[in-house]
């Protein structure tokens, strides 16, 4: 692994490890609670692929083991946040929770045909391995950034109070999903020409990220509330009357 890759790594290792101290010490890690145990895991799977040689077998198999568990805790996340971000509105919470994994499905299956062409034509079995897992990589991650991002613009709209912590949260996240679906569309389009150039982009951004968890993620930031506002009191509150009864009919629905 290069220098510079290296440093990145550690930097991104270290603050999740300390991110995922600092939750437990300020007993916030049972309401991030998902986002708490996917930080122990990943501080977890980066001491242990740090060891091991790119280009050695088992590096391979534990990365084709541990990719889809990685996945697995990207949708978890995203459906831990869209609870914090609609905890008042249970019903708006279910069924948004459901459209993330209808549209997940949906987009990775888009993403493995679309390049199933591709596969095809690559002879060893272990690219076809990579590909299939990269289709599904680029699925789920820009399928949950279009969530998250449809997600903050009804938050734009609706004057939902939100703790500066989830808001960070749901920030920091959006990036995170865009800049891991760019550089999988880049390396696809580029293949190995560029690909110590994206993947050193991409570890900037997961280290800048982990940064920002570590530094602005803490106990104030449950006490602040925030909300986008774009409209007068008196429309304000006739919006979220208008949220409200979407949400009781939602839930009216669910119990039949």
């Amino acid at each position: 692994m290069p220098g510079h890759a290296l440093i990145l790594s550690l930097i991104s290792l270290l603050a999740s490890g300390l991110t995922a101290l600092k939750l437990f010490r300020m007993g916030l890690s049972r309401r991030y609670q998902v986002f708490f145990w996917y930080l122990i895991f990943r501080v977890l799977n980066m001491a242990w692929s740090l060891f091991l040689p790119l280009n050695s077998n088992i590096y391979f198999y534990s990365w084709v083991f541990s990719e889809p568990v990685v996945l697995m805790f990207y949708i978890w996340v995203v459906w831990e946040l869209c609870g914090l971000v609609l905890e008042r509105h249970r019903g708006l919470s279910s069924l948004g929770r459901w459209a993330m994994y209808f549209g997940t499905c949906i987009s990775v299956i888009l993403s493995i045909l679309s390049l199933i062409p591709k596969i095809r034509n690559a002879p060893p079995q272990v690219s076809r391995i990579i590909g299939y897992y990269y289709a599904m990589d680029r699925g789920v991650t820009f399928c949950l950034a279009l969530f998250l991002l449809l997600m903050m613009f009804l938050l734009s709209r609706y004057p939902v109070p939100l703790s500066r912590n989830v808001i960070l949260h749901v920030s920091l996240y959006t990036v995170f999903f865009l800049s891991n679906t760019l550089s999988v569309i880049l390396g696809g389009v580029f293949g190995l020409h560029l690909y110590t150039q994206i993947d050193t982009g991409l570890l900037v951004v997961s280290a800048a990220c982990s940064l920002c968890w570590l530094f602005f993620l803490n106990r104030k930031g449950e006490e602040i509330r925030m909300t986008i506002p774009h409209f007068g009191p008196e429309h304000e509150e006739r919006l979220l009357l208008q949220l409200d009864s979407l949400n009781s009919t939602l839930l009216k629905v669910a119990r039949k």
